[in-house]
């Protein structure tokens, strides 16, 4: 699937919406409402997301979808509110840390399966600093955004990483990993 073709008014309109999801969580305990057929046909389109929360650098929580399931404005609000609060590896954001957090989103294209019977053939069918991974076996899974890649530019240590973040045993056999590709438009505050 093509990237949604996004202005810089959409970016700027999801940034905004984003910060206020996560007002409105934090000051109501509740999720923002909106009315999703008042923003432009590119807001409306079905995507997934990812919202990146950190503060001074540093993540602070990081929450979104892989497969495009509700319209991209939609998926944005929630994963907003859900970054600053329901990220199970950090406490809820508190409202003296909302002042500091800088937002990133990435919209992503559609996952792309790869096939591969080495290791070494999964790790050459991937493009440094451009490419997402999402990596699977049994029930456990993961993805790294291609924004990763900036903290963790060794395709190896990328993959070594990606499969300690999903509980994967790191000698796991070709055969019994699965492996999905795919790329995404960031912007940030």
């Amino acid at each position: 699937m093509p990237f949604i073709e996004l202005s810089r008014d959409d970016q700027q309109t999801l940034l905004s919406l984003a910060r206020e999801s996560i007002r409105v969580r934090l000051l109501f305990d509740r999720d923002l409402t909106i009315d999703e057929t008042v923003f432009s046909p590119a807001l409306r389109q079905l995507a997934a997301s990812f919202v990146t929360l950190k503060i001074r650098g540093k993540l602070r929580g990081c929450i979104g979808a892989l497969e495009a399931r509700q319209p991209l404005v939609m998926d944005v609000v929630h994963h907003a509110a859900a970054a600053a609060m329901d990220d199970p590896r950090f406490p809820p954001l508190t409202l003296d840390e909302e002042a500091e957090i800088a937002i990133d989103i990435s919209v992503l294209s559609t996952p792309t399966p790869l096939t591969f019977s080495s290791e070494q053939q999964l790790l050459e069918q991937l493009t440094v600093g451009e490419d997402g991974l999402i990596i699977e076996a049994g029930p456990h899974r993961a993805t790294f955004l291609p924004s990763v890649w900036s903290s963790l530019p060794d395709k190896q240590q990328f993959l070594s990483q990606l499969k300690l973040k999903a509980g994967i045993p790191q000698d796991i056999s070709p055969e019994k990993l699965k492996a999905w590709r795919y790329q995404a438009i960031s912007f940030d505050e």
